[in-house]
């Protein structure tokens, strides 16, 4: 086709290309428009958005806030139950001091009467003081729990007598090894046995009453039906002397410790042995006996029971009995025979320990320290005595 046939046929193909035109920007037009709805309609819901969110912040944080401010008045009001509490426990205290419990020996007239006749008959066998040591217990001015090592029942101990800062473990009722730390932060410290020396017995012990005195070990040993007192020294590991106490049908000394028989124990006045017999089943015994020769140098029944008791220890010539109940609770010294008879019992001042665990397994009275190794369902604390002297009492 020729340039003039073209020329010809533009006048008819204008108005089809503004027709395709128009059309165009109409179509521009409406999806422009659509466009400008929809952004405006995205602004309408995002600022709407906006506020629901502001909104929604404001009310979190008011929320935050109240609870903040319950929180803080709960702190306040646990903090006022405590103090409430504490001084509720320092008023029992004061008041079961005030009002002792019952005397721990039951009122029997007959039996009175035989314990006085008794008493009068021994009136010259009382104890000669080798010391003039003349104090007694009249509080526990301060517990630490130093941690948590082995089983519910052990002990763990110094030497009463000698300056050795060594510490003496037994894990449980029946073992034969002991463990060794050289001071009390390694014991603090180390929670792995691997970190101790290690001393094999050659006989395993039984119960919880053994002592480390002036570098012997004494513990007790059970032969079928009687039980042998021990005497190993811890220098060169060996058997220095050995004795089958002199007890006939011997009975666990402590009704909530059943595995100890026969309790051994250090004061400013020596060693004793506190054991209890059928002869006597009620009530325990004690035994002053000879560190060299193991021999029983003297011996006393005493008005404190066995039931419900969990320990026992001498401080200046006086039995102090612990007691608790089979379902722990507080412990307290609510028996104390002194052999010299210069402390009465109902002169004597109740002793309470602490809330703790359970039940104490053992009980050590450290003369040159004034304080109690105690070994209560695995841990071990320290609870350091308040001293007077019993003419003061």
């Amino acid at each position: 086709m020729g340039p003039w046939r073209c020329l010809l046929l533009l006048p008819l193909l204008a108005p089809a290309l503004r027709a395709q035109q128009q059309q165009f920007m109409e179509y521009v037009e409406r999806r422009l428009t659509l466009l400008e709805e929809r952004i405006s309609q995205w602004h309408d819901q995002s600022s709407r958005y906006s506020t629901e969110l502001r909104d929604f912040k404001n009310q979190v944080l008011g929320m935050l806030e109240a609870a903040e401010k319950e929180r803080e008045a709960m702190r306040a009001e646990a903090e006022s139950t405590a103090v409430r509490v504490d001084r509720l426990e320092r008023e029992v205290d004061y008041l079961e001091t005030q009002n002792p419990a019952p005397p721990c020996v039951e009122v029997d007239e007959t039996l009175m009467d035989k314990q006085v006749a008794t008493a009068k008959q021994r009136k010259n066998e009382k104890y000669t003081k080798l010391t003039d040591c003349s104090d007694t217990i009249a509080s526990v001015r301060a517990m630490k729990i130093l941690k948590r090592f082995g089983s519910a029942s052990g002990l763990w101990t110094k030497d009463a007598a000698g300056s050795s800062e060594k510490i003496y473990v037994f894990d449980g009722t029946a073992n034969d090894t002991v463990y060794v730390f050289p001071r009390m932060r390694e014991f603090t410290l180390f929670s792995a046995t691997r970190k101790a020396a290690r001393i094999k017995l050659p006989y395993p012990w039984v119960g919880t009453g053994h002592l480390v005195y002036d570098g012997h070990l004494y513990y007790i040993r059970q032969q079928g039906l009687s039980f042998q007192v021990i005497k190993f020294n811890l220098a060169n590991k060996t058997v220095v002397d050995s004795s089958v106490f002199p007890a006939e049908e011997q009975i666990p000394v402590f009704g909530l410790s059943p595995s100890t028989y026969i309790e051994v124990s250090a004061d400013e006045e020596g060693l004793w042995a506190i054991y209890a017999t059928k002869e006597d089943e009620k009530n325990m015994c004690l035994a002053k006996l000879d560190p060299a020769s193991l021999d029983i140098e003297q011996m006393w029944d005493t008005p404190c029971p066995r039931e419900n008791a969990e320990g026992a220890f001498v401080v200046c010539g006086a039995l102090h009995v612990v007691y608790n109940t089979r379902l722990p609770s507080r412990a307290r010294v609510q028996c104390v025979f002194d052999v010299s008879g210069t402390l009465a019992p109902e002169d004597a001042s109740l002793v309470y320990f602490p809330k703790r665990y359970g039940s104490h397994a053992s009980l050590k009275y450290s003369p040159r320290e004034r304080q109690l190794y105690a070994w209560d369902d695995g841990y071990q604390i320290i609870y350091r005595m308040e001293m007077k002297k019993k003419l003061e009492v």
